[in-house]
């Protein structure tokens, strides 16, 4: 099991003004699989990324990933942790402006652990996206950035990918490429992906999929019918 999450809980506020974003969510990932987590706004999906990926730290409970138990980390512990073990793809590439789109990658991987690291020119070959070495991040269209946010995320070959809505600000075909960026990092580096995302349709590509509601997990479904990033109706 790569990553346990038990009796999740995080609130905020209190009294009558008290949220709670996650109500006791108890789940099990298994490493190397695809995960494709729906849910409406406000459900919790998102709030859950961001406590596996150590950006923010439950009320109560724990989530212990690949031996880890994050949820008692100090802050040094959690940076180890984000640097090591995790990387992140936002719906907004979050590209340094001034810097190439290999300098972008690069950045990432001088600040991260160098002997673990992947070989940033045959990332980019697999994302097909060596040609772009020397653009700037205006120079390249919405699904190009989203490749290089994926690339720089994939540098340190983390085992877990999170992914934030990663199409949403994207055309059909832009969607279309990056998901099928998304299969060949799965394939290729066995890396667990966790996507979350509104758009239902995206399931068709997950191993897993988890519907979140209210703060907790409404399902967990192994998928039966699953389909590549082709085969897609976007």
């Amino acid at each position: 099991m790569l990553i346990e999450i038990k009796d999740a809980r995080k609130e905020y506020g209190s009294g009558e003004s008290l949220v709670k974003a996650l109500d006791g969510v108890n789940l099990s990932l298994d490493e190397g699989k695809v995960y494709v987590v729906l849910g409406p706004s406000g459900s919790g999906k998102s709030t859950l990324l961001n406590m596996i990926g150590g950006l923010d730290t439950l009320t109560s409970g724990s989530i212990v990933v690949d031996g880890i138990d994050i949820s008692n980390a100090n802050k040094k512990g959690l940076t180890d942790y984000r640097r090591k073990v995790i990387g992140f793809v936002f719906q907004f590439y979050n590209l340094v402006p001034d810097l190439t789109a290999l300098e972008n990658i690069e950045v990432v991987s001088d600040i991260s652990n160098k002997e673990n690291n992947l070989d940033i020119d045959d990332i980019m070959e697999s994302l097909e996206i060596a040609n772009l070495k020397d653009r700037f991040p205006r120079e390249l269209s919405g699904g190009q950035q989203q490749r290089i946010a994926i690339a720089r995320a994939l540098v340190k070959n983390p085992k877990i990918l999170l992914c934030d809505e990663l199409t949403g600000a994207l055309d059909t075909k832009s969607s279309r490429s990056v998901l099928k960026v998304i299969e060949k990092v799965n394939q290729k580096y066995h890396t667990t992906i966790i996507i979350i995302t509104h758009n239902e349709v995206i399931q068709g590509i997950a191993d897993v999929i988890i519907r979140f509601k209210d703060g907790n997990v409404n399902s967990v479904e192994d998928n039966k019918n699953k389909i590549t990033a082709d085969e897609l109706e976007l």
